[in-house]
Parts: C-alpha cells; sequence; structure tokens
C-alpha cells in the first residue's frame, strides 16, 4: 500500500503535502472537507485528473484531519493504491430516518461475497438513525465482518451535510466500501473519556431515537435545567453535554449526542436510537480524560492489528471533543501518532457520529458518540 496526500485551501489552491507518483494507479480516493467546497465539481475534477482511474468518496466535516493538525474549511485529499486489495463502493439514498436499517441491510447485501474483510462506512450526518443503520448492516453480515466509519459533519451548524462520489457533494446519501482478500489487516478501536455524574434516569417514554421522557417527566425540560445557560444554545450546546446510555444486555455504554429538540413535544432527537426502558445518566468533558481516551482508542485498534504497523490511519472524532479541547484538539492527534508510529499517513474528519465495534476482534458494530474511532490498514 502507497499513500499520497494534498490540501485545498481558499488562499492557496491545491498543494502537494505528498507525492508517490500514483497517478493512474491510486484506486480509492478520500476527500474530507468543508460543505461548500465539496459542492464544487472543479474540486472532483482536478482530483479526478490526477487520479484518473480512482473512485473518489469522501463527505463534509466539522474540521479536517492531516496528520496531526485540524483544519477548518479545506478539503484534504488522500489518495491510496493497494497492491493486491481489491475494494468495491455501493451507496444508497436515504429518504428519512426511518429507511435508516433497510439502507444498512441494501449495503451489505451488495458487498457481502465470500473474500469481503471489512466495511467502511461513509454517511449522510443529519437525515439519518445511526443505529438502525448499524443495526440493518450487522443483520445482513450475521456480525461476522467488521464495519467502521462515521457520519458526515457540519462544522457545528447541524444544517446540512454532504457526501462524495465521484461527483460533486449530494445530501441524503450513504456510502459502504468493501475491501477483499487475504493480504490487508484492519485493526479499529474507539473510545470516549467523558465524565458521567448524577443518578441513572430511566427512559420512561421514547420511539427510536426520539426521547420524551425520563423517570416521567419531560426530557427537554430535564435536560435544560442540567444545561442551565448553556441551553439557549441548542441544538450545538448539547455537543458539550451528551448522555450515557447503559445497555442491560451489554457491560458497555453507548454515548449519544442530541441532534435537535422538539420545543412543541419537549423531545429530544439524537443521532442513535434510546431504547425504552433502558437507563440513561448526564455526562459532562473532563479535556485530560479526552485526550486519554483518544490515546485508548490508538491502543485499542492496534491490538486489533495484532501491533502490526500501519501503513494508513484514518480517524473520525466527534464534534464534541473539538468543541471541548479547542486549543487543545490536535493533542488527541499527538497522542494517536506516538501510538501508532511515524510511518502511516493519517487523515479523518471530525464527525456527527462514529461507527465501529466495542471491542476488539468481535465484528458487531455500534454507532458511537463523542468518541475518536480508529481504523487501521496495514497490506501483506
Amino acid at each position: 500500500m502507497k499513500t499520497e496526500q494534498s490540501i485545498y485551501s481558499e488562499p492557496f489552491g491545491w498543494m502537494h503535502k505528498s507525492d508517490n507518483n500514483l497517478g493512474e494507479t491510486a484506486q480509492l480516493i478520500f476527500l474530507f472537507g468543508n460543505r461548500e467546497l465539496l459542492k464544487k465539481q472543479e474540486h472532483i475534477d482536478w482530483v479526478r485528473n490526477i487520479y484518473p482511474n480512482g473512485q473518489i468518496v469522501g463527505c463534509s466535516t466539522s474540521g479536517e484531519i492531516f496528520q496531526e493538525v485540524v483544519m477548518n474549511d479545506n478539503i484534504v485529499c488522500t489518495a491510496v493504491w493497494f497492491e493486491n486489495t481489491p475494494i468495491e463502493i455501493a451507496r444508497e439514498h436515504i429518504d428519512s430516518m426511518e429507511g435508516s436499517f433497510m439502507v444498512g441491510e441494501k449495503l451489505a447485501e451488495k458487498l457481502d461475497r465470500e473474500d469481503l474483510i471489512h466495511i467502511m462506512i461513509l454517511s449522510e450526518g443529519l437525515n439519518i438513525n445511526g443505529s438502525e443503520l448499524t443495526k440493518g448492516l450487522n443483520s445482513k453480515l450475521n456480525d461476522r465482518i467488521p464495519v467502521t466509519g462515521g457520519l458526515a459533519g457540519d462544522q457545528a451548524d447541524f444544517n446540512e451535510t454532504v457526501i462524495i462520489h465521484n461527483r460533486a457533494a449530494e445530501k441524503n446519501l450513504v456510502l459502504a466500501i468493501g475491501f477483499y482478500g487475504q493480504h490487508l489487516q484492519v485493526g479499529y478501536g474507539s473510545m470516549g473519556g467523558w465524565d458521567s455524574f448524577g443518578v441513572d434516569r430511566e427512559v420512561t417514554r421514547s420511539s427510536g431515537n426520539i426521547l420524551y421522557e425520563l423517570d416521567g417527566h419531560p426530557a427537554l425540560e430535564l435536560y435544560k435545567r442540567y444545561l442551565g445557560d448553556h441551553a439557549a444554545n441548542l441544538p450545538a450546546s448539547a455537543m458539550l453535554f451528551p448522555l450515557s446510555l447503559r445497555l442491560t444486555d451489554s457491560d458497555t455504554s453507548l454515548v449519544r449526542t442530541v441532534l435537535a429538540v422538539d420545543e412543541s413535544d419537549g423531545s429530544m432527537i439524537f443521532a442513535g436510537d434510546i431504547p425504552q426502558g433502558e437507563y440513561v445518566r448526564l455526562m459532562k468533558a473532563n479535556s485530560d480524560r479526552l485526550i486519554d481516551g483518544a490515546h485508548g482508542a490508538a491502543e485499542m485498534s492496534k491490538t486489533s492489528l495484532l501491533n502490526a504497523t500501519p501503513d494508513l490511519a484514518i480517524l473520525i472524532s466527534c464534534v464534541g471533543r473539538k468543541l471541548v479541547l479547542k486549543q487543545r484538539v490536535e493533542e488527541e492527534l499527538e497522542i494517536i501518532r506516538e501510538a501508532i508510529g511515524n510511518v502511516a499517513s493519517i487523515t479523518g474528519f471530525y464527525s456527527y457520529g462514529e461507527i465501529c465495534p466495542i471491542k476488539p476482534f468481535e465484528p458487531h458494530c455500534e454507532l458511537h458518540n463523542q468518541t475518536m474511532t480508529i481504523t487501521l490498514f496495514k497490506e501483506i
């Protein structure tokens, strides 16, 4: 495997940051960047001119990752050449959140064959129920194949997210990239680092990813009391105060982030399901713990890569972490670099949700919020 990277910025245009003369040989090109820039066909044409035979995939972001640097309102391009690893791209449009499970099923069905070893998802970030998407994937894959990826971002604006597949970016699209053969090792890990506090609160009324009541009280009313002055900036301020969801059939918890609120009925819409009868706990940020969480994700991904030295690292971190860490945000990238070594090219983005198995070597994937999720690739 070989990679090379370029960056587009408004002041300087396109600039090559590394060059392995991939050109016509590159099979897969990732573009992560500003929503409006990705909508311009001229940028896709520039990439196509350099890599005429590659599949171009990508999404809008809440911040772009290039090596150990976090950027805003640019495009980061990472081209990849695989020596012995076939890839295949599946795509599905999503009309509403209710179709999320079916979209997951269809994508898995399109890619599933005997030599499939991994799937990476790049998804619409707002008009999607990420929990149902992962359930659909798992159901068709029978928990045999690990899936990683994330939901597109839009800074902290929550207006519109877009996906790229070989042309200017569009809304309401979900991509799945299938990797095949026996020459690719894939490692993955996901971890948060948020502090939970207070008592567990029962989800007394919910429907899918819509939460209506906690402990018999309107959820939004209770949440606003918790946020205090921050409530005036909902839903963006909710990124700083997620919920921890404790699953009764698991020894782990998932983090859930608010995407929108409905003042008319006092409900809250999350990126993933909040099952009725489960328990949630309020959470708050601790910068040192978030950075420690990024290190934990790196160690987990190295474990599932059997401690091999990766060629490529794709990092998908939640926009909430970026908002909390502020000027310290690059520390989570630096600590990952220390853990995985200096060989791998690093790319990725800040997202509205992350997809990854909870534990190494267990392919069953889940939607996560507020985590750093890492996918490592090593061709052998």
